[in-house]
């Protein structure tokens, strides 16, 4: 009998995470004070986030022990099973084999608890008694409620107006936690009444969020700000994901030939390549891929630059892939993608040549989506589609050329609280949009005199 899922015993947790920043090829370009644009030290980040994260955040250790009490709490879902994908194989007829990382098993149904449960720990035992965070489609603000109720924690979220709209579930969610959302831009903050002065039907951009979030956290002594994507200590939590996939696929008896995730701040792509981009380094021919939205086409078309992380300039100036702080994307499904930037470490790492960026348009993915749903059976989030269209893609590639690769993908969380982005695709409302030339330009000129990194090339 074949072997569908390939279950980890919770014995195998991965009991450290994996620092890629040990062993990058080109050392990271330090973030920038807002302020003075000189280089930021730990103080500079304290109003923002708890000690232990800011020391996460520049470490250059390669492994970091994950705390008891952190493990205590992964093994809600954790280790998450790895699947063989052999119905949307048969459809395809590849001779490609096809696995996925199902992060959907999560309480909060994504890969985002992986760094949320630490971010509310650490916040814990440092003295934090109020998170203030952001979300675009609503995944990284469910995460954060859910881990903030386990650790006793108030939760605000600034969610993106127009995902607070498309996605009431996830709010309820949030709330059944014990959360409060609110949709941003709002009038609760001097950033978002400044933003809706100039355009009161504004709907909204992840930029936007971030500034109301963080200027609530440094306006109360005992509040911090926690992000769920782009930052280092991030990308190193969601590590768990490769390192489980790497034991998985071991006793798959396959090594990928090509590793995929969707990636709009980079959280989800980094923690399953980022183990494997270790193995390339090392020698292995993988090819790694972020797949992000024609619309929002952050590695693809932006450069890499200095930018801020919001709208309002209250975060450190970071090199990244960046389409501009005032960009504003298409209000597409994939709320989770529609970001300016892109996180320094996946960025330094398309600079490096070790992964590679691919931009594929909203109906394909969808496509994409449903095609999944009608062979494995699982409705994945619109964010999740972008990976399994780049997957169908490869696939078929491997069958055009005759060739039999092994295709690991993350299956980053499920769609079952997305269905109004499901419905609008069968009903036909849905549609394609390519940015162009013009509005990137535009977007651009918000970085036009800011500080240069020195592998920036206009």
């Amino acid at each position: 009998m074949k072997v569908k899922k390939i279950f980890l015993p919770e014995s195998e947790l991965p009991r450290q995470w994996y620092n890629i920043m040990a062993d990058m090829p080109t050392p990271m370009e330090p973030p920038l004070h807002p302020g003075t644009g000189q280089p930021i030290g730990p103080d500079d980040l304290a109003p923002i986030f708890p000690m232990p994260l800011i020391e996460q955040e520049v470490s250059q250790e390669r492994w970091i022990d994950i705390p008891e009490e952190v493990l205590d709490k992964y093994l809600l879902w954790r280790p998450s099973p790895l699947y063989r994908a052999y119905q949307l194989e048969q459809y395809l007829d590849t001779p490609a084999k096809i696995y996925f990382k199902n992060e959907g098993v999560s309480p909060a149904g994504s890969h985002k608890p992986n760094t949320a449960i630490p971010q509310a720990y650490y916040n814990k035992i440092s003295g934090t008694k109020k998170i203030y965070t952001e979300t675009g489609a609503g995944q990284w603000g469910s995460a954060l409620s859910f881990s903030c109720a386990l650790f006793g924690l108030e939760c605000k979220v600034y969610m993106v107006k127009i995902s607070f709209n498309h996605k009431p579930y996830r709010r309820i969610m949030m709330e059944t936690w014990g959360a409060t959302c609110v949709g941003s831009p709002s009038s609760e903050t001097a950033s978002g009444r400044a933003i809706l002065e100039k355009d009161p039907d504004c709907p909204g951009s992840l930029g936007m969020a971030i500034s109301e979030a963080v200027e609530c956290a440094v306006g109360e002594e005992t509040a911090k700000y926690a992000l769920g994507s782009v930052l280092n200590h991030v990308m190193l939590h969601q590590t768990v994901i490769g390192l489980e996939a790497q034991k998985q696929m071991k006793i798959a008896g396959d090594y990928p030939d090509v590793v995929i995730g969707c990636s709009g701040g980079g959280s989800n792509f980094a923690g399953l390549m980022l183990p494997y981009v270790l193995d390339k380094i090392n020698g292995k021919e993988i090819d790694i891929i972020g797949v992000e939205p024609t619309s929002c086409p952050t590695m693809t078309r932006g450069p890499f630059a200095y930018d801020f992380g919001d709208t309002g300039q209250l975060t450190p100036l970071l090199p990244m892939h960046t389409l501009g702080h005032n960009f504003v994307p298409e209000a597409i499904h994939a709320g989770g993608l529609r970001y300016h930037g892109m996180s320094p470490i996946v960025s330094q790492l398309i600079m490096d040549n070790l992964i590679r960026g691919e931009a594929i348009p909203q109906m394909e993915t969808f496509n994409a989506g449903v095609t999944f749903a009608r062979t494995e059976g699982f409705i994945s989030a619109p964010e999740t589609n972008h990976a399994i269209a780049c997957t169908i893609r490869e696939a078929l590639k491997a069958k055009e050329e005759g060739k039999e690769k092994v295709i690991l993908f993350n299956w980053s969380g499920h769609g079952l609280v997305d269905l109004a982005a499901y419905n609008d695709f069968n009903s036909g409302k849905l549609g394609d949009h390519e940015l162009a030339e013009e509005e990137i330009q535009r977007a651009l000129d918000d970085i036009k005199e800011l500080p240069k990194p020195k592998q920036y090339k206009g």
